[in-house]
C-alpha cells in the first residue's frame, strides 16, 4: 500500500479537482468486500469479481477498500491487464502483482519460491533463469499455474494478502487460465482475490464472457455488479467535487447528460467549469473525453497522443526518446497533463498512464492513420536503440506490437517470431499461438532476403532438427505451422492444431517433398484425433510410418515410432507394439535423442509387463524412470510413475502400486505435475479399492475431481471407481450417475480396453442389482465380443465375475432358464482367454469357476474352501468376505458343520460392516438369520422357540405370491392362480416391493432368490 500511497502523494501538488474527495454510494459493495476482508483473515480465502460499465467506479471502490486493508494491516498487490494496441502481455497482472509482492516481502517470497525459482521466473523474472531450453509440453501450463497458487498460498499463511487484478476485459488467455486456476483450487491462506471488468465490453463472443459463466457456478466467488448513480448519488459527487452545493440546474443536467455514470459526471463538470454554460456542453461522448486534451499546451496535447499510443503505461525514458522534447519541455508538458487530471505517474514512478482508459481510447482514436504508424515506429526504433527502457520481461513483445502497427514487414517478422520464443518460455502458448499467426500474415509480405536471414535454431522449437547446417539453413514456413500446432495443442486449441495440421499436410502433398516432416504432422494429428474423440488415431499414426519406412533413423522416426508404440499400449500390447517400442529406443540412441529413448522405455516396460515379462518390464521402468529424475525430466518421471503403479495394479500388488503411487504424488506436486499428479491418484484410488481402504480410495477419486487437472480422462477413471464403491455400497442409481459421467469424460470414438472393460462390469452390476438379467447378458455378450488384448486381464478376470454371479444369483429363477447355457459357455470361452499371471487372478480364476459350478448347481464346499484359501494370503478383503460367504452357505446346504460356517459368516460380516458393503452384509445377515447362526462373537442364550424372522415381514401370502413373480407371472396370471382379483395381486406386489426395498418384480425376484428367501433347506 505504501507503493500506491506514494504514487498519489506525488501527484497530489500538480492535482486539480475533479474528483470527488467524499467516497459516494456503494456501501452494501463496500460491505461485501470488508466482510470478504475478515472472512480471510480468520484463514478462509475469498474470491470476489467486481463488474460495470467503464467508468461507473470499479476503481474508486476498490481503492477505497485497499485503503481499509492497508490500515488493517494487509499487504496489498495490484495489477492491472495491459492493452498494448491490440495486444495483451502474457500474465501481464499476475507478473505486475507478484513484483509489488517481492518489493514489499523480499524474504518472505524467496522463501515460499525456494526450490521453484527457475520456474517461477517465467512469471517474476527477477526470481532468475527461467529455464528457457526445458521441453515444451501438456503440463508445463499447469505446472506453472499449481507453483504460482502454492506459491500464493505460502505468503498467505502467516499474513493478509489483498491480490486485485484489475481490468480483465484485456485479460490475454494465459492470464484468463492462471486466475481461472487459482480460483478453482485456492483452498487455504489468508486471501483476498478481487478481478474487476468491464461489462459494457463484454459482447456475446468476449474470451471474457465463458470464463465469467464458469466462474458463476463456483460457490466460492461472489460477483458484484455495479450499477449507475441516482439523482442523490450524482449530488453529493457535484457537492464533492465543487467543495459547495451545486445549483439544481447544473445537477439536474449533468445527471441527464450522465446518466449516473461516474466518470461521466466528472468530465461534464470539468466541461463546465472550462467556461461551458449549461445547455452547450459536449454532444457526443467522443468530443466530451477530448475537451480536457484540448485545453492542454501543444506539447502536453502531443505527449497525450504519444502515451496513448504507446500501451496502458509508457516508462518516461521511452517516452522522452519518442517525444524528442528537450527535459524541461517534457517536464513541462507532463505537468500540463497530469495537473488537468489527464495522466497520472504510475506507482513505481518510472512511468506515466492515463487516469482513465477512456480518454486514451478516444485520443488513439484521433489519431491519423499515418501519424499512428509513426509512432509505433518510433516506439520500435527508441526501443531497438536502448532495449533498457523497458523491462526485459515486456521488450520482445512490446517491440513485435511496435513494428507490426509499424506497418514495416522486414521488421515486424523477426521481432514476432523472437516474441513468441519469449512468450513459449513463459508457457504462454496461447499467446505464442497468436504471435505464430501474426507471423505467417507476414510471411509474405516481408522481403525475400529477410526470410533467408532467419535460423530454424533461433525461432523453431517443436520440429526436431533436420539434421542440416543451424547457420546455413533458413527456416521454413513449415516450421512456422509446426510451432503454431503445438502452440495450439498446449493451450487447448485442439480443433485450431488440426485445422493447422491439415493446412500443412497440403502444402506438403502440393509443394514439397518431405516424408520426415510430413509423418511428423501425421503424428501430431494422431494424438489430436484422439484428444478430440474423433478416432483412435492409428490411421494416421500408420501414414507416418509408411512415410519413414526405408529412410535413415532420425528423431522424427523415432517419434513416429513411439506414436506407434504408445497406441498399442493401450490398446493391443502385443509383439508389434513390443517391437515398435524396442525400435524406437535403438532410433532414439541412435541420434541421441534422450528424452525419446526414455519415452520409449517406460513405453517399452509397460508392455513387457503386460505381455507376461513382469520382471523385465518393471525394471525397464525403474531405470528409465531414475534416469528421467537425474536429468530433471520430471514429465516423464510422473508418466513413470503413473505406469509402474498400473503394473504393479496389474500383477495384484495393490500395497506397492499404493507406495509407488504416493511417491508420484509427491514428486508431480512439488513439480507442478497438475495432470500427471491426476493420472496418479486415479491409480492411488483403484488399489486402494482393491486392498479394501475404501473411505481413503474414494478420499483420493474425489480429490482428483477437484483439482485442476485439464486432461478428461483421469476423472474418467476417478468416476469410474466412485462407481464400483458406490455397487459396492449398494447404491445403483448413485452408480449408474457415476458411470454416466465417466462414459462422457471417456467418448465414445477411442475405445480403449482399460476404460470400456471396468466401465460394462459397472453397468452389468447395475443390471444385475436391478434383476434385469436379459441386460446383463446382452451388455457381456457384446463387450467381450472383441476379446481380452494382453494385459487386461486385469479388467477381464471382475467383468466375467460380475457376469456369472448374476448368472449363479438367478438359478431357479423360470424366467432366467432360457439362455442359461449360451451365457455359460460364453463365460468359459471367457475363461480360456484369460491370463492368470499373478495369485490374485489365480484366485479369481477359482472364484470364477464356482460361481459357473453354482449356476448349474453343481457347488461344493471342497471347491469354495479352495477359493477362499487363494484369496486369504491376498489383500483383497471384499473378495475374501464375498467367497467366505459362499463357502459358509454351501457348508450349511451340506449340513453337519455349523461352527466352521458360523466363523466364515463372522468373519465376512465384520468385513462388510467396516467396508459399510450393504450388499454383502445383507446376504451375511439373511444367511445367518435362515441358519439359525448368531453373528455375535459373545456367548448366546439359547435359541427362543420363536423361528426368527428371516422372510422380510413377508406374509405367508404374500410368499406365494412372490414366488410367482420370481416364476415371471404376471399381475392377471397370479391373480387367477391363487384365485384373486388383479386389483388384489397388485396391491400385493406392491407392499412385497416395499418390504424388500427394490424399485421393481425382476429386482424382487433376484432378491428372493440371492436371499433363498423362498428356499427351505437351511
Amino acid at each position: 500500500m505504501g507503493d500506491r500511497m506514494d504514487g498519489c502523494a506525488m501527484l497530489g501538488a500538480v492535482e486539480t479537482r475533479s474528483v470527488s474527495p467524499v467516497f459516494v454510494g456503494r456501501a452494501g459493495e463496500l460491505t461485501a468486500l470488508t466482510e470478504a476482508l475478515s472472512r480471510a483473515t480468520a484463514g478462509e480465502p475469498q474470491a470476489l469479481l467486481i463488474g460495470g460499465e467503464a467508468g461507473v467506479g470499479k476503481t474508486r471502490l476498490i481503492e477505497e477498500f485497499l485503503d481499509t486493508a492497508c490500515a488493517q494491516g494487509a499487504v496489498v498487490a495490484l495489477g492491472g491487464c495491459v492493452e498494448l494496441g491490440a495486444d495483451g502481455l502474457p500474465f501481464a497482472p499476475f507478473a505486475t502483482a507478484l513484483r509489488s509482492l517481492h518489493r514489499r516481502l523480499p524474504e518472505e517470497l524467496a522463501a515460499a519460491a525456494d526450490g521453484q525459482q527457475a520456474e517461477l521466473a517465467r512469471l517474476l523474472p527477477e526470481l532468475g533463469d527461467p529455464g528457457s531450453h526445458e521441453t515444451s509440453d501438456e503440463d508445463s501450463t499447469a505446472r506453472l499455474f499449481e507453483l504460482t497458487v502454492r506459491l500464493l498460498e505460502r505468503l498467505a499463511a502467516d499474513r493478509t494478502i489483498v491480490l486485485v487484478l484489475e481490468d480483465l476485459h484485456w485479460a490475454d488467455a494465459s492470464t484468463r487460465h492462471l486466475l481461472t486456476y487459482l480460483l478453482r483450487t485456492l483452498r487455504r491462506g489468508r486471501i483476498v482475490v478481487i478481478a474487476s471488468y468491464r461489462a459494457d465490453d463484454i459482447h456475446r463472443r468476449h474470451p471474457l464472457r465463458p470464463l465469467l459463466a464458469e466462474l458463476d457456478r463456483l460457490r466460492t466467488i461472489r460477483r458484484i455488479e455495479l450499477a449507475r448513480f441516482t439523482r442523490t448519488e450524482v449530488h453529493r459527487q457535484l457537492t464533492g467535487i465543487l467543495a459547495a452545493e451545486p445549483d439544481p440546474g447544473l445537477v439536474e443536467e449533468v445527471f441527464e447528460r450522465s446518466d449516473g455514470n461516474a466518470f461521466f459526471v466528472e468530465e461534464l463538470i470539468v466541461s463546465h467549469e472550462a467556461g461551458c454554460a449549461a445547455g452547450q456542453l459536449s454532444a457526443s461522448l467522443r468530443d466530451l473525453l477530448l475537451v480536457r486534451v484540448e485545453a492542454l499546451p501543444e506539447d502536453a496535447q502531443r505527449i497525450a497522443r504519444i502515451v496513448a499510443e504507446g500501451g496502458s503505461t509508457v516508462e518516461y525514458g521511452l517516452l522522452a526518446a519518442v517525444a524528442r522534447l528537450t527535459e524541461d519541455e517534457l517536464i513541462e508538458a507532463l505537468r500540463a497533463a497530469v495537473g488537468a487530471n489527464l495522466l497520472l505517474a504510475v506507482p513505481d514512478g518510472d512511468g506515466y498512464r492515463f487516469r482513465h482508459s477512456l480518454v486514451r481510447e478516444a485520443v488513439s482514436d484521433d489519431l491519423l492513420p499515418g501519424e499512428r504508424s509513426r509512432l509505433n515506429r518510433r516506439y520500435a526504433e527508441a526501443l531497438e536503440a536502448e532495449p533498457g527502457l523497458v523491462r526485459a520481461d515486456e521488450r520482445a513483445n512490446r517491440l513485435a506490437t511496435y513494428w507490426y502497427h509499424a506497418h514495416d514487414p522486414s521488421k515486424a517478422l523477426p521481432a514476432v517470431l523472437s516474441a513468441s520464443v519469449a512468450t513459449r518460455k513463459r508457457h504462454a502458448y496461447a499467446e505464442q499461438l497468436s504471435l505464430l499467426e501474426r507471423a505467417m500474415e507476414l510471411w509474405d509480405k516481408a522481403p525475400a532476403e529477410t526470410r533467408d536471414s532467419l535460423r530454424p535454431i533461433d525461432y523453431a522449437d517443436a520440429y526436431p532438427a533436420c539434421g542440416c547446417d543451424p547457420d546455413a539453413a533458413s527456416l521454413r514456413f513449415l516450421d512456422l505451422l509446426a510451432e503454431a500446432a503445438v502452440a495450439a495443442r498446449l493451450s487447448g486449441e485442439r480443433e485450431r492444431a488440426a485445422k493447422i495440421c491439415r493446412n500443412a499436410l497440403r502444402v506438403l502433398d502440393s509443394d514439397e517433398h518431405d516424408p520426415l516432416r510430413a509423418a511428423w504432422f501425421w503424428t501430431e494429428m494422431a494424438r489430436l484425433q484422439s484428444n478430440l474423440g474423433r478416432g483412435d488415431g492409428w490411421p494416421e499414426i500408420a501414414r507416418a510410418q509408411e512415410l519413414v519406412k526405408g529412410l535413415p533413423p532420425s528423431a522424427v522416426h523415432a517419434t513416429v515410432l513411439v506414436g506407434a508404440a504408445g497406441w498399442g499400449m493401450l490398446r493391443n500390447p502385443g509383439p508389434e507394439a513390443i517391437a515398435a517400442a524396442e525400435r524406437a529406443v535403438e532410433y532414439a540412441r541412435f541420434v541421441k535423442d534422450e528424452p525419446i529413448e526414455l519415452n520409449a522405455r517406460i513405453t517399452l516396460g509397460t508392455i513387457m509387463v503386460s505381455a507376461g515379462d513382469t520382471d523385465g518390464g518393471l525394471a525397464t521402468m525403474h531405470e528409465a524412470r531414475e534416469r528421467t529424475i537425474a536429468l530433471g525430466q520430471f514429465h516423464e518421471a510422473a508418466r513413470a510413475h503413473v505406469n509402474i503403479s498400473s503394473s504393479l495394479e496389474s500383477l495384484g500388488r495393490s500395497r506397492e502400486a499404493v507406495e509407488t503411487a504416493v511417491a508420484g504424488i509427491e514428486l508431480a506436486r512439488s513439480r507442478g505435475l497438475v495432470d500427471s499428479a491426476g493420472w496418479i491418484r486415479a491409480n492411488l484410488s483403484e488399489s486402494l479399492l482393491s486392498l479394501g481402504e475404501w473411505d481413503r480410495g474414494k478420499e483420493e477419486a474425489e480429490e482428483l475431481l477437484r483439482s485442476g487437472a485439464s486432461s478428461t480422462k483421469p476423472g474418467g477413471t476417478a468416476l469410474l471407481q466412485l462407481a464400483h464403491l458406490a455397487v459396492g455400497r449398494g447404491e445403483p442409481a448413485r452408480a449408474a450417475a457415476y458411470l454416466a459421467e465417466a462414459r462422457t469424460r471417456y467418448g465414445t470414438r477411442d475405445p480403449i480396453p482399460q476404460y470400456t472393460l471396468p466401465m460394462a462390469q459397472v453397468e452389468i452390476t447395475i443390471a444385475a442389482a436391478e434383476g434385469r438379467l436379459d441386460d446383463v447378458r446382452e451388455q457381456f455378450a457384446a463387450t467381450v465380443e472383441t476379446g481380452f488384448p494382453p494385459g487386461t486381464h486385469r479388467y477381464g478376470w471382475p467383468l466375467v465375475l460380475t457376469a456369472v454371479t448374476a448368472e449363479a444369483d438367478s438359478r431357479g429363477l423360470p424366467a432366467a432358464d432360457e439362455g442359461r447355457a449360451e451365457a455359460l459357455a460364453l463365460v468359459r470361452r471367457c475363461v480360456r482367454s484369460l491370463a492368470t499371471p499373478a495369485p490374485v487372478w489365480e484366485a479369481y480364476s477359482r472364484q470364477v469357476s464356482e460361481e459357473v459350478a453354482r449356476a448349474e448347481g453343481r457347488e461344493t464346499a471342497a471347491r469354495w474352501a479352495e477359493v477362499v484359501a487363494a484369496y486369504e494370503p491376498l489383500e483383497r478383503p471384499h473378495q475374501l468376505a464375498r467367497a467366505r460367504h459362499r463357502l459358509a452357505d454351501a457348508l450349511l446346504v451340506e449340513g453337519g458343520r455349523r461352527e466352521e460356517a458360523t466363523a466364515l459368516l463372522r468373519q465376512a460380516h465384520a468385513t462388510a460392516v467396516r467396508l459399510n458393503a450393504r450388499p454383502l452384509r445383507e446376504d451375511v445377515e439373511l444367511l445367518a438369520a435362515r441358519a439359525r447362526l448368531s453373528l455375535s462373537e459373545e456367548k448366546q442364550p439359547p435359541a427362543p422357540a420363536e423361528p426368527a424372522d428371516d422372510t422380510f415381514g413377508l406374509t405367508p401370502r404374500e410368499q406365494d405370491v412372490l414366488r410367482l413373480v420370481a416364476a415371471g407371472r404376471t399381475n392377471r396370471q397370479i391373480a387367477e392362480e391363487l384365485f384373486i382379483s388383479p386389483k388384489t395381486a397388485s396391491v400385493h406386489v406392491s407392499n412385497i416391493l416395499a418390504k424388500l426395498g427394490v424399485a421393481g418384480r425382476g429386482e424382487a425376484a433376484a432378491l428372493a432368490h440371492r436371499l433363498h428367501l423362498l428356499d427351505t433347506s437351511l
